[in-house]
């Protein structure tokens, strides 16, 4: 090739089938790169509506999804949260259960969950085993959890914090100023 560039990826595919003798032609160099940019941004156009179809790739899609599950609208919440409750809600279909109150938090919380229940007090427990203090999105979580459980049985959450004994000769004093106070039992 001569000294122009070509910027678009299809652009070199394009150039590439055409015979020998245009390898030096700036005309249809330009002309490939030029048709190349407008497959580009057409490819990428047409990836970016494919990823709207599932929950977890979804962007600009997830005010679709929000509307068609019945869940309002929030758009000053993290990405990342907002696909959680579409996830818990969808995996929240079906007969109430253990796993079915696991599969939900666990969709929220990203870690592992254990669901206990108490049938002589008429609830369960949903304790949350590897996240430390409380999760960010409790709120979406208890909304969700309500919505699925049966309305006779009430719900408790148990919250695992560091306590002195998993901090005491294990961690630094510099660790210890880098975590956060939620982390701990007793924290805001």
């Amino acid at each position: 090739m001569n000294n122009v560039r070509m910027n678009s990826l299809r652009g070199r595919e394009l150039f590439s089938y055409l015979p020998a003798y245009y390898e030096t032609s700036r005309v249809m160099l330009s002309d490939m790169d030029a048709k190349g940019s407008e497959l580009d941004a057409l490819y990428q156009a047409l990836n970016s509506a494919a990823d709207q179809f599932f929950v977890r790739t979804a962007t600009w899609g997830l005010v679709r999804w929000e509307m068609e599950l019945g869940i309002p609208t929030d758009r000053n919440k993290p990405v990342e949260q907002r696909r959680a409750v579409l996830e818990s809600k969808l995996r929240g279909a079906g007969t109430f259960s253990g796993a079915l109150v696991k599969n939900v938090a666990e969709a929220y919380d990203g870690g592992t969950v254990e669901v206990s229940f108490q049938p002589e007090e008429w609830g369960f427990t949903v304790k949350f085993v590897d996240t430390l203090g409380i999760p960010p999105n409790l709120e979406d979580l208890k909304s969700a959890i309500e919505e699925i459980k049966p309305a006779h049985l009430a719900v408790a959450y148990a919250f695992n914090y560091l306590l002195i004994r998993d901090i005491h000769d294990v961690m630094t004093l510099g660790e210890l100023g880098q975590t956060p106070l939620n982390k701990f039992a007793g924290g805001v």
